[in-house]
């Protein structure tokens, strides 16, 4: 099978004809994901054996309640109600990368076989020829690849590709009041529900976008004050919570600052030069983490504060298949090199409202 136009470009852009910075090649596109950071850091796992991963959830009370009662006067007995379950069909997800033996060999690179094992070996003085690693360079590719697939995934909710995980957009909704999460209706269960204030739930009879203004004393940091405690009225501790927002979010929350009067100015020399930057800011403690994902996706004046405790918002993945590798044996009249990686995970939550999604008008 002859080459594609882009392997033989890759071929050309990573071999003699690329000159400049010879070890590397440096990619241009690569941006931080803090909120794929933080769910892999806080990352459990769960065992097969069901094609459900199913979680016991409850309003707290039962519908009993103490009542007064003197000498021998008669007493009542209830039985407490109101556990459920909610379920999660866990999701397989696969990439993969192959590539041709011929063009290893344009790279300088030798593979050996061995049966079904392969592996590459350098050419000798392949230094002299070859000035960056095609194989290292399809490597990186992929695993960037891998992230940014899986970044998209745990932000998304689940509807552009039924059979991957649903991520955060299936459990921190616009309007908290409406649809389905884990199996339970989110109207029928108001304990099932996560804060909102967006103009989606505004036109729902909700509480709309907040429009930032520097006048009395800001009204985002005071709307952020007041759910605060509101937030933290279930979630046992702020400890676990993270603030993940778009540019513009932070932004707003700044211009507050700056208009009431926080600035933070480095004159720790008399000969250096005023600096009028600001960090981003925090609230409650927590950092304002700036998330590039949520401008590329029209969301920059969005704000997501998620509970990423045990009793929260957690990703999970099936024991034993996270990242696992495969090397597929190549097919007898191809002299093609296959790689794949799979991945077998789930999104589930214990508890939503002590989550939030806020935008700003």
């Amino acid at each position: 099978m002859a080459f594609t136009a882009d392997e033989i470009s890759n071929i050309a852009n990573s071999s003699l004809e690329t000159y400049l910075d010879r070890p590397k090649v440096y990619a241009q596109n690569i941006q931080d994901k803090p909120m794929l950071a933080a769910f892999q850091a806080t990352a459990g796992k769960f065992t097969g054996g069901n094609e459900f991963v199913s979680l016991g959830v409850k309003s707290g009370q039962g519908g009993g309640a103490l009542t007064g009662y003197t000498g021998d006067d008669q007493v009542s007995y209830y039985n407490p109600t109101g556990t459920k379950r909610a379920k999660w069909a866990w999701k397989e997800h696969h990439i993969g990368t192959r590539v041709t033996m011929t063009e290893l060999k344009t790279d300088g690179i030798d593979v050996v076989e061995n049966g079904a094992n392969q592996t590459v070996s350098p050419m000798t003085d392949r230094e002299a020829q070859a000035l960056a690693n095609n194989l290292d360079e399809k490597n990186e590719a992929l695993m960037e690849d891998y992230n940014v697939s899986l970044n998209n995934f745990i932000l998304d909710d689940g509807s552009a590709d039924a059979k991957a995980l649903a991520g955060i957009g299936s459990f921190i909704l616009p309007v908290p009041n409406a649809g389905e999460t884990g199996g339970l209706n989110r109207a029928v269960y108001p304990w099932w529900q996560n804060r909102a204030a967006t103009a989606a739930y505004g036109g729902a009879g909700g509480q709309g976008a907040i429009t930032a203004s520097a006048t009395a004393g800001g009204a985002l940091i005071t709307f952020l004050d007041k759910e605060w405690r509101q937030l933290s009225r279930y979630s046992g501790g702020m400890a676990n919570m993270k603030l993940f927002c778009g540019s513009d979010f932070i932004d707003a929350y700044k211009m507050e600052l700056r208009s009431n009067g926080y600035y933070s100015q480095d004159m720790s020399k008399d000969t250096e030069a005023p600096d009028g930057s600001m960090k981003d800011p925090k609230h409650g403690g927590k950092g304002m983490i700036y998330d590039p994902t949520l401008d590329d996706l029209g969301l920059a004046k969005r704000c997501y504060a998620i509970d990423m405790s045990k009793k929260g918002i957690r990703l999970l993945y099936m024991d034993g298949n996270r990242m696992k590798r495969h090397n597929p044996a190549r097919p007898y009249d191809r002299y093609v090199m296959y790689q794949g990686i799979t991945t077998t995970a789930v999104m589930v939550a214990r508890r939503l409202r002590s989550s939030g999604v806020y935008d700003i008008a």
